[in-house]
């Protein structure tokens, strides 16, 4: 079994010394930092199980090291040395956090017994409770969770726009929460009462979007054998939620540009104009200004959509949020599946703050969740964390055990393509984000490797 690691945080080097010699006597492995700003750079390469801080330091005290730690890693137990001994000083450090406080000159076995008791009894699920109280109430709902300065304006930006009427554009990397966002508008509007639509525009083909947001009338073309509203007519004095908007077709974006314009929506195969009373809020991970250049979206459209923008951030610009997206993934995955967990290890939550997700919020709680599943034991350890890195990799491995043969790069981009096509009903815009090609290249892949379609 490794030993487990702490960290001696004292600017006093004859105490810090002494330190280290009595806790490797007691078995510990050990490190030290002679001051605060030194033991948060120390935590974030390295897992400790248990960190030992002085109080009084020169750049950093040990106050303002425990509120950063508690960002990197809030699973680390940290008591608290201080040779100025008062209930003031107490209080403050259990309400950063700290797990305990000592007095020096300390009481070897009062420090013995301390340490053992906080090894033994990680009471994660507290700091977990504490961590949520950083989110504003408003936004519970939504789950927009995160207390870093970037989705801090956000939330902020949020909070100013949803009483309003204006269009907003959520703009940000696949797997951010642009879905969240849309809906932290909607159910802090006045129009929360209403309903609240949400249409994948990516997923609905060319032929039969008009129909899906606008509706159509029975007869209207082949296989309308009955009325239908369309989304805008569903979201009348609520709001619609366009998602992926950047692949919408040129055509039908002339037609959304004058419902938007008019508020007004006209059935297909009907002449009655239908008055709205909508919220419209559009998202896309595409850079629409880009596309707008390109002349694959219409510039007025973009200006009518982007009154307001809000571009979420990608997980890896947000300092301080994983540790907290993780105990709220972890309690909600735990519940789902019927697993009691009390928390993660201190290597496992250094695991999940080291890596950068691509995937960002949506990667994190696929990696959870499996994690929970696979959980033998109370606490979530560093090898139950698989990152979407490792699972492909994995998958990726070549195998030679067939005389070394390896298949040619086409036959496998060809039967990359059947598979995706498959599992997505033959959906071939979504077969194409999927496989990162545009819809183009897709279709001429399908003609050149001849498959059928």
């Amino acid at each position: 079994m490794n030993k487990p690691s702490i960290l001696i945080v004292d600017d006093d080097n004859s105490h810090r010394t002494m330190l280290l010699t009595l806790t490797k006597g007691w078995g510990y492995e050990t490190q030290s930092a002679e001051d605060g700003d030194l033991a948060v750079e120390k935590v974030k390469k390295s897992a400790f199980d248990l960190i030992l801080m002085d109080i009084k330091m020169i750049k950093m005290s040990g106050i303002e090291a425990l509120e950063e730690i508690q960002k990197i890693n809030p699973s680390i137990p940290v008591l608290i040395m201080t040779a100025y001994a008062s209930i003031d000083t107490a209080v403050s450090a259990m309400k950063k956090g700290a797990y305990d406080y000592l007095t020096k000159p300390l009481d070897f076995d009062k420090l013995k017994i301390t340490m053992t008791r906080a090894m033994e009894h990680l009471d994660l699920k507290r700091e977990n409770t504490a961590l949520k109280e950083n989110l504003g109430e408003i936004f519970n709902r939504n789950k927009i969770i995160g207390q870093s300065p970037a989705i801090k304006e956000v939330l902020q930006t949020i909070k100013n726009s949803a009483p309003t009427e204006a269009t907003i554009l959520i703009t940000g990397e696949s797997g951010t929460g642009k879905e969240l966002a849309a809906g932290a508008i909607h159910y802090n509007s006045h129009r929360k009462n209403g309903p609240f639509i949400r249409v994948n525009c990516g997923a609905i083909t060319e032929t039969l979007i008009e129909s899906e947001l606008f509706g159509h009338e029975k007869g209207a073309f082949t296989g309308a054998l009955r009325l239908k509203e369309g989304k805008f007519v569903q979201a009348q004095n609520g709001s619609i939620f366009l998602d992926e908007i950047g692949t919408m077709p040129m055509n039908m974006q002339t037609k959304l540009l004058r419902v938007l314009e008019e508020k007004k929506v006209v059935r297909v195969g009907g002449e009655k104009e239908i008055s709205l009373d909508i919220r419209v809020i559009a998202a896309t991970n595409e850079n629409l200004s880009s596309r707008v250049e390109e002349k694959k979206f219409r510039e007025d459209l973009f200006y009518r959509l982007n009154v307001v923008n809000i571009n979420l951030p990608p997980l890896r610009q947000r300092e301080g949020d994983i540790p907290l997206l993780a105990n709220y993934f972890l309690k909600t995955s735990a519940k789902k599946n019927w697993k009691e967990i009390s928390g993660f290890s201190p290597e496992a939550m250094a695991k999940l703050n080291r890596y950068y997700w691509p995937g960002n919020i949506r990667e994190l709680a696929n990696s959870i969740e499996r994690a929970v599943i696979l959980s033998k034991s109370d606490y979530i350890e560093k090898e139950d964390i698989i990152t979407g890195e490792e699972y492909f990799k994995e998958r990726e491995t070549p195998d030679f055990s067939d005389e070394f043969k390896i298949e040619p790069l086409k036959e496998i981009e060809k039967k990359a393509i059947i598979q995706t096509l498959k599992s997505l009903d033959n959906n071939k815009s979504a077969a194409a984000r999927e496989l990162g090609i545009t819809r183009k290249t897709l279709h001429k892949k399908i003609k050149d490797y001849k498959i059928d379609n």
